[in-house]
């Protein structure tokens, strides 16, 4: 073994849209590298077979599943974001929280003086921290 890479997988052609909104929003983001399926698939032409993202920082894999799962994203997986500053704070709250769930709203829980736990529109789980 070399190195673990955190794995997210999609299902219903979501992870585009995903790692679009997370480049967008997420300081220190970027998309590295996209591979697609093409028309003789398997999955849906133009899903994603693999692609290689950075997120705040963190290298992780994306995949679109063309199989349909009864399972998907659980808050016990999550992306631990230590904030700078309050305004940053605020705007990935507003940002990751809208269409999504509030876990656990801002507010001080002893650890941090401002924290909060949200699942985004695509169900992937963020705690913010006000470092």
């Amino acid at each position: 073994m070399t190195k673990a890479t955190p794995f997210l997988m999609f299902q219903h052609g979501k992870a585009q849209a995903a790692l679009d909104f997370y480049v967008e929003h997420v300081p220190d983001s970027r998309i590295d590298s996209v591979e697609r399926f093409g028309p003789d698939g398997p999955g849906p032409e133009g899903t994603i077979i693999r692609a290689f993202a950075t997120i705040a920082g963190q290298e992780v894999m994306v995949h679109d599943s063309f199989i349909a799962h009864g399972f998907d994203f659980t808050p016990s997986w999550s992306f631990f974001l230590d904030c700078d500053d309050a305004a940053g704070f605020d705007r990935l709250f507003a940002t990751l929280s809208e269409e999504g769930a509030v876990l656990m709203p801002p507010g001080n829980y002893g650890w941090s003086r401002n924290f909060a736990w949200i699942s985004d529109r695509f169900g992937v789980s963020w705690q913010l921290n006000l470092a």
